[in-house]
């Protein structure tokens, strides 16, 4: 069992992070900066943390899929076996919609678009990356742009992304191949910067069971990236926002 002394979120924060849970899977708000899981050189995690999300069942739930260190929003878990392979296949046949939020530097030649190149991995141990490779996994991102802003460091736009792929560093690789890096990429960017990523898991939808809608849920944004968003136009997460009429609605948080 993991040892909840050593983790990032106490019972107390990671419990106000969960957006939905029912008998199958949770789906937690993870913050910025954390790792999901022990990496190379250890250290606190967000998984040491699951301890107390059992909600009464004998073991914590388990990872369903990953967003990287220091990417926030919506994180699935399984509850269980069963779920988890459930997840499992549904994550890798594409059938999960994904809805990712990102800030860019620079603004993409067209106002949508698909990116289709495929990646493989350069490295192993630290300091690896992904990179373009024709004859590496296919990696396909659906981006169109929500938002532009002139800063003095030169034009920034809000991306609204949907991966249909499940890539390592898919969005920020893809992005970066399309003169548009994420704000805050130091591995993928244009130059070292002291920035945060600006990298947003928005929303996911599941779909569990075949007769029933899929479980759509909605993590709100991250403090980072508001000044960032409102700049380009977001107006907050409110009812009626011209800037939802197309989102993923936030989940009841039934069964909580």
């Amino acid at each position: 069992m993991p040892n909840p002394a050593a983790a990032a979120l106490t019972a107390e924060e990671i419990l106000k992070r969960v957006l939905y849970r029912d008998g199958l899977v949770l789906v937690i708000d993870k913050p910025a900066g954390i790792p999901v899981h022990a990496g190379f050189g250890g250290g606190a995690n967000l998984e040491q943390s699951f301890v107390h999300l059992t909600f009464g069942l004998p073991k914590p739930p388990s990872l369903a899929h990953r967003l990287d260190r220091d990417t926030s929003g919506c994180l699935v878990l399984g509850r269980h076996t069963k779920a988890l392979r459930d997840l499992g296949k549904m994550f890798e046949d594409g059938s999960v919609r994904k809805t990712y939020w990102a800030v860019v530097d620079g603004v993409p030649k067209n106002p949508e678009g698909r990116i289709k190149l495929a990646m493989s991995k350069a490295g192993s141990g630290p300091g690896w990356k992904m990179k373009v490779d024709p004859t590496g996994q296919s990696a396909i991102t659906d981006y169109k742009v929500r938002g532009v802003t002139e800063t003095p460091r030169g034009p920034r736009a809000w991306l609204e992304l949907h991966p249909h792929t499940g890539r390592t560093h898919q969005i920020r690789v893809h992005c970066a191949e399309m003169g548009c890096p994420v704000v805050g990429d130091n591995v993928y960017g244009r130059m070292p910067t002291t920035e945060p990523l600006m990298l947003h898991a928005r929303g996911v939808a599941l779909p569990l069971h075949p007769k029933r809608d899929p479980i759509r849920v909605r993590a709100p944004v991250p403090e980072h990236m508001r000044d960032d968003l409102a700049a380009c136009g977001f107006t907050g997460d409110k009812s009626g926002d011209k800037n939802l009429e197309n989102e993923i609605p936030k989940s009841e948080k039934s069964g909580k």
